[in-house]
């Protein structure tokens, strides 16, 4: 039997374009999409798509089953909804957590966007739980998190949204603003200049610095994404941060700087619960994130 599951990773293969990125998506690791797919394969006894395809390109009994996926889930998420009371008074509540300092402006136009599609919802968009925010969304105070570090439970969904790019940003005449990349060694023991976040949650400490076992410097913080750009350019000390914060450095002399070869990417996921009545108007929200989310990273790259 076709159950939704399949549904929703021929959706996510399409939206990916790889298993790699289809499995990111479904929340699920690419051995386990695997299997999943060749399960679904075994019952229709038919390929969905061509192997070592690029981009990935889907058979004629996959794009059926695509088809059908594309026509079945959104009703299946409506009457869910539907079924859950509704868009009554008390769903048009949105409480959005963010888990991240430099998302609010670049979020301002998907604000006034969502709230002229959907006037009767009432949009909060908060960081007051900051790292708190997923037990905040398990009990209910908010109803939405966007988040790169996702908790897998029984009650959160995750949708993933778009990935980014996060660079080490310097003064133009610092010594690592010539570099095509710079290494974890490169960092040791620099002063760090971040948002008031532990250094223990920073991604250039946790994903960058700590796996290589570099030691980091002292850590200074600002509140606000101009300030802590002017501090970088007065020499205080360097920062690690998602591009397009570094879109707003007009008129300082900033450099940014690739950290590793590969550069590091990150996730942004969007945390919604399950069994939530405002569950669809959620899915409204997130759908509107990525799309902004995705524009921009084209538009930086």
């Amino acid at each position: 039997m076709i159950e939704l599951r399949h549904l929703r990773t021929l959706v996510a293969l399409k939206e990916s374009g790889s298993l790699a990125g289809a499995a990111k998506k479904r929340f699920v690791t690419q051995s386990a999409l695997s299997h999943q797919i060749k399960e679904l394969e075994t019952r229709i006894n038919s390929s969905i798509f061509v192997r070592k395809s690029k981009p990935l390109s889907f058979t004629q009994e996959g794009a059926r089953l695509l088809n059908l996926a594309e026509e079945i889930l959104p009703k299946v998420i409506e009457t869910e909804s539907d079924l859950k009371q509704g868009l009554n008074e008390k769903d048009n509540n949105l409480g959005v957590g963010i888990e991240c300092h430099s998302c609010f402006r670049w979020l301002m136009p998907v604000m006034e966007e969502f709230r002229s599609r959907y006037p009767q919802a009432n949009l909060d968009l908060s960081s007051r739980h900051l790292f708190d925010s997923l037990n905040a969304l398990e009990t209910s105070e908010l109803d939405v998190v966007l988040t790169s570090d996702p908790v897998p439970g029984q009650s959160l969904a995750y949708q993933h949204l778009f990935d980014f790019e996060v660079k080490l940003v310097v003064a133009n005449d610092h010594p690592l603003a010539s570099q095509e990349y710079v290494t974890p060694k490169q960092l040791e023991k620099l002063t760090i200049i971040s948002y008031p976040v532990p250094l223990a949650r920073l991604d250039l400490y946790r994903h960058f610095l700590e796996p290589a076992g570099v030691e980091a410097g002292e850590q200074l913080s600002c509140d606000l994404t101009m300030m802590l750009l002017q501090r970088i350019a007065c020499k205080d000390g360097v920062a690690a941060l998602p591009t397009w914060s570094i879109s707003e450095s007009h008129g300082l002399n900033l450099t940014a700087v690739k950290l590793g070869p590969e550069g590091l990417k990150r996730p942004l996921f969007g945390a919604y619960r399950k069994d939530g009545t405002n569950a669809l108007l959620a899915q409204k929200w997130l759908e509107l994130v990525a799309k902004e989310g995705v524009a921009k990273q084209h538009r930086l790259n």
